[in-house]
């Protein structure tokens, strides 16, 4: 158990006179209260709300150093800054961009006790230097920002969040651990809670209802209408703004079209050049420009709170993605608008984009098989697809999965070597190809929820709420549906279904899931480990083989 200085009194002492906060939010101070009483905590709550604050008075009020691991090399720099010119205690970060002499003066801190918090990239947990000295310099507080990383289910997974679980194993003193994320899938927090070795951890969900954000969802019939609908949205809303798209082309197209209407405006994309996404971004923050069209690229700790709208020109991958996007709007608490331009072609469209290519039981045995006849000698991506028939992106896939069934370890610079017997590797190809599968089935799956919300006559506020797991006990009267009066006939049918939209079930085979829709005599479930499965209503109730789960 670590030593803490702890109370409702002492925490909002520190959050005052330490941070400038004159109050905390409910969400904030039961999830600090929790870590202080040294209990893990699974934190999920949308960006924006507030987790910094969270993780850096309770560090304060931890005995020892708090370190953060966050794959975000800007926010670490800003977070850094920021306690820094608060004058709150010593704060130094550890990633590629850090010279050697400031990495080794932040590990002399850390073994000084003169460190109080340690922001990390999750690369560097491949380097044994950096291993050996969290090891001999325990952290009382480990945080995990973004969280859902960990997860093969999460919406960024990142392999190198795997590591995060052997550093925990690999400490003689065990942490107290507070993993943050705005994913909200049932499997995707029980991943977490598993990988990061969380015991009698706390799972709390607070601050997803953002009643300020007017949701509604504008069904065009074709691409032509499309175009002509975002100009004409942008042109009419109040600025600044955010207009997403799927692709590079399209946030170039949209921007050329928005240009034609006189808007100030900025493509954003991962084909643009760093210094030039940079400049995009810095005229944004600072007025030069009204709207960025952007890719999914852009976004990620940037905290901009007077954005009045977010428009949807193509539909996003997940719920999570959605929910995360349209979340920059308003964070001043003023009105704001978040609109979804959809076409139900368009989840046809996407469906590539978000899943990918399947990954063949020979083409995950072939890159298997290159890796063991290497041994424990590192060899990079390109090499392997030089030394296979496997395209460049199967090759990177097959070495993730084989790294999650821990047949093989990739270092810090990206290489991968053999971390199983020659025997093993040789019989890793179906298992890896089989979880990849798994994996593109889960994503598809996450993409009909996105069609379902575009769909569903349900008022809107609810069913993202519902999803993220709170609740709002009566329709939000702020929504398009609400506004247009579908909401009640939504009511009166789901009113005569044997199991609710939206609920919980259990299948005796395919275990546990989610009602999506009913479709003539069928049920549609989401479930958690299989995916979507269509059943006949009837079959179903006549041999008992749905209950629900409340």
């Amino acid at each position: 158990m670590v030593r803490t200085k702890s109370g409702v009194d002492e925490i909002r002492r520190i959050a005052r006179e330490k941070f400038g906060f004159e109050s905390l939010r409910h969400g904030q101070e039961d999830v600090i209260k929790l870590v202080l009483e040294g209990r893990d905590v699974l934190s999920i709550m949308p960006t924006g709300s507030g987790k910094s604050a969270v993780y850096q008075i309770a560090g304060l009020l931890i005995d020892g150093p708090t370190v953060v691991i966050s794959p975000l090399i800007a926010l670490q720099k800003d977070q850094v800054e920021s306690i820094e010119e608060k004058d709150v205690a010593e704060a130094a970060v550890v990633n590629s961009t850090v010279r050697v002499g400031e990495r080794r003066e932040a590990f002399a801190m850390l073994r000084e006790g003169e460190l109080e918090y340690l922001f990390l990239a999750p690369e560097q947990l491949a380097n044994p230097d950096t291993m050996a000295h969290l090891k001999a310099n325990p952290p009382s507080l480990l945080v995990v920002d973004e969280a859902h990383c960990v997860s093969e289910w999460g919406h960024d997974f990142r392999p190198e969040y795997g590591r995060i679980g052997k550093l925990i194993e690999a400490l003689d003193r065990r942490p107290v651990i507070l993993a943050l994320t705005a994913t909200a899938a049932p499997n995707v927090r029980e991943q977490i809670l598993d990988r990061l070795d969380m015991r009698d951890a706390r799972t709390i969900v607070w601050g997803f209802d953002r009643p300020n954000i007017h949701l509604s969802v504008e069904h065009c019939p074709d691409l032509e209408t499309k175009r002509r609908i975002v100009a004409d949205r942008v042109k009419d809303l109040p600025k600044p703004g955010l207009v997403y798209v799927g692709t590079h082309a399209h946030a170039e197209e949209i921007a050329e079209d928005l240009r034609k209407e006189n808007i100030a405006v900025d493509a954003y994309h991962g084909g643009l050049k760093k210094a030039e996404r940079e400049a995009v971004q810095d005229r944004y923050m600072n007025r030069g420009s009204q709207v960025i069209v952007a890719t999914n690229a852009f976004g990620m700790g940037v905290d901009k709170a007077d954005v009045r709208f977010v428009v949807h020109y193509d539909v996003p991958e997940s719920i999570d993605s959605y929910f995360q996007e349209i979340g920059r709007a308003g964070r001043d608490g003023e009105p704001a608008t978040a609109i979804l331009l959809y076409r139900p072609e368009d989840i046809g469209s996407r469906k590539g984009q978000t899943a990918g290519g399947k990954l063949s039981e020979d083409q995950a045995q072939q890159v298997a098989d290159a890796i063991a006849a290497n041994g424990k000698k590192p060899i990079d991506l390109e090499q392997l697809h030089e030394q296979t028939d496997v395209p460049a992106s199967k090759v990177e896939a097959a070495v993730h999965r084989l790294e999650e069934l821990g047949v093989v370890a990739i270092d810090e610079d990206g290489d991968v070597a053999a971390a199983a017997s020659k025997k093993k590797l040789e019989a890793a190809g179906e298992q890896a190809a089989a979880a990849h599968e798994a994996h593109r089935q889960y994503r598809l799956g996450r993409l009909e929820i996105m069609k379902d919300y575009a769909e569903t006559g349900e008022c809107r506020r609810q069913y993202l709420l519902r999803y993220f797991g709170e609740n709002l006990p009566e329709p939000c009267g702020h929504c398009d549906n609400c506004e247009e009066g579908v909401v009640a006939e939504h009511q009166r049918q789901a009113a005569t279904h044997p199991f609710g939209i939206k609920s919980r079930v259990l299948h005796k085979k395919w275990g546990e899931g989610t009602v999506m829709r009913y479709e003539d005599d069928k049920i549609v479930i989401l479930f958690d480990k299989e995916g979507y499965k269509s059943v006949v209503t009837q079959f179903v109730i006549d041999n008992d083989l749905l209950k629900s789960q409340g």
